[in-house]
């Protein structure tokens, strides 16, 4: 990204990793979890996936997504209490998928209860159904971004980038750990850091140590000396789903910039604040940065209205 280097590099050369454009109708990261999740569905013979998130999750349309190419039943039961046919709501839909609205607080307080109670309900009409946590986030979608890393390194090695810090949304820890652990077995000398786009440092600390645990225990194959947990949390903003005048600003600038797209929920978020940090002397011993992107197009169009007083801010600061 030549033009964004120059812009909010500080004379690093920043690098993007499109995994926007992973396919499955641009589901971006999640396809790389849901890819190992539904082949072992398929292996145990399973043909209804549930899982679960916001109205506007990424993972659960990617979910809907898969279970429409494979011919399975999708239940999405989604925190909030009136969907609207929009963005992603609007794909589950088109998708076929069966949604469960649910208030937030009852979703909060007994989620578990909720999406086990739902899958006995599709044992009872014949279905055979795999819970898919949220953000196909475990030991076993932590193979995703293992696989990832080995990809991205060879990307590295293509453009001859010898040593690189790794940066990436982080909102259900799954492809933080992922690219934590597979760095760490493929190339540890380059770090990844999270981005945090909800809850603090110590949670995604808590969660990804878990996520890789699990993973090592089936797999000993992906044993490695304790891979570094870096996430920064100073720039989740007024919360999950919502951002600042700056992130609109910073998307429709990267956007004019260089014809890439983030969205407000993830991508863009954890952009801005990779521009912030560096502004502020942030990977000063980092030669270059690889922003992994991934993915949520989607999301932008509930922040519509945002996203085009960011377009007219930035265009009448430029005359």
């Amino acid at each position: 990204m030549p033009r964004a280097s120059a812009a909010w590099g500080c004379g690093k050369r920043l690098w993007i990793k499109r995994d926007d454009l992973s396919g499955s109708t641009l589901t971006g990261n999640k396809v790389r979890k849901l890819e190992f999740i539904a082949g072992f569905a398929q292996a145990q013979n399973l043909d209804t996936l549930i899982t679960c998130g916001g109205l506007q999750s990424n993972h659960a349309r990617a979910t809907a997504n898969v279970c429409a190419k494979l011919g399975w039943h999708c239940e999405l039961v989604l925190r909030g209490r009136h969907p609207v046919s929009e963005g992603n709501t609007l794909l589950d839909q088109l998708f076929g998928a069966e949604v469960t609205a649910v208030d937030p607080r009852q979703y909060t307080e007994d989620l578990e209860g909720i999406l086990q109670r739902r899958a006995e309900y599709h044992r009872s009409q014949g279905r055979r159904p795999l819970i898919i946590p949220t953000g196909g986030s475990n030991g076993l979608g932590i193979w995703g971004y293992v696989a990832g890393a080995e990809e991205l390194v060879a990307n590295m090695d293509a453009a001859n980038i010898d040593e690189a810090t790794v940066v990436t949304a982080t909102g259900s820890g799954g492809t933080q750990a992922g690219l934590t652990l597979g760095m760490a077995l493929f190339k540890p000398e380059c770090p990844v850091w999270g981005f945090a786009v909800c809850d603090d440092a110590q949670y995604f600390t808590t969660k990804v140590n878990q996520d890789i645990a699990e993973a090592q225990e089936i797999w000993p194959a992906l044993a490695c000396d304790n891979p570094q947990i870096n996430t920064n949390d100073a720039h989740i903003g007024p919360g999950y789903g919502r951002a600042t005048e700056p992130v609109y600003e910073r998307i429709a600038a990267l956007a004019s910039l260089e014809g890439i797209v983030l969205d407000p929920v993830y991508t863009g978020k954890a952009f801005h604040g990779l521009c912030e940090e560096l502004a502020r002397g942030a990977f000063a011993s980092a030669k270059d940065i690889i922003f992994v992107h991934t993915g949520g197009i989607y999301g932008i169009f509930p922040h519509g209205e945002q996203l085009a007083a960011a377009v007219n801010h930035n265009t009448s600061t430029l005359k």
